[in-house]
């Protein structure tokens, strides 16, 4: 690894920090960027990402909320974005256009495959990754860019320790997922 780009909503210098410790020859850079902005923005900011760096090899979508009242946001940052995100990396690896290809890794969860029925919002946009992203890595022989999905059981992250059902179908939903075996984030890396 030569450059590790972190584009998010929030800027974390310590983790950051943390990242460069890891291994002093990794350039570790961080740009603001939210992933429920139009593609259009998206490829933009890529542009500048290209420019800076000449290639970029890999792309990791993990942006995600679990939130069943929120559903259009829920939908918003855990499939819509990846999409785009995806769609506008495409613009630069797609072989079709001269590009040379590239790795998505779309971060999806179990419940794409067994879902939680409390929150079927969260799942369903979990499913919708599983689905794009098979039909993404059927296209790599046309557009060179090799996708799979990284699907993680219950991690103990700040996602799950406070969240709400879906129409409010059960109060405790919360409580009755971290009854079921999870693991820490260190272990889901």
């Amino acid at each position: 690894l030569k450059n590790l780009v972190i584009l998010d909503r929030i800027e974390n210098p310590a983790a950051i920090a943390e990242l460069q410790a890891i291994n002093p020859k990794v350039t570790v850079t961080f740009y603001p960027y939210d992933v429920t902005v139009p593609i259009a923005e998206t490829t933009k900011l890529l542009k500048t990402i290209f420019a800076k760096l000449k290639t970029v090899d890999v792309l990791i979508n993990g942006a995600g909320i679990l939130d069943d009242h929120q559903i259009e946001r829920t939908i918003a940052v855990n499939y819509t974005g990846l999409v785009n995100t995806t769609t506008a990396i495409l613009d630069f690896w797609d072989k079709r256009k001269g590009g040379p290809g590239g790795i998505i890794c779309n971060i999806g969860s179990v419940t794409g495959f067994n879902a939680i029925y409390q929150v079927p919002v969260y799942s369903g946009t979990k499913a919708a990754v599983v689905n794009f992203t098979s039909s993404l890595a059927k296209l790599a022989p046309i557009t060179g860019v090799t996708a799979y999905t990284v699907n993680p059981g219950i991690t103990r992250t700040t996602l799950v320790h406070k969240f709400n059902s879906w129409l409010d179908v059960e109060p405790q939903v919360a409580e009755k997922l971290l009854a079921h075996p999870t693991q820490p984030s260190l272990a889901c890396a």
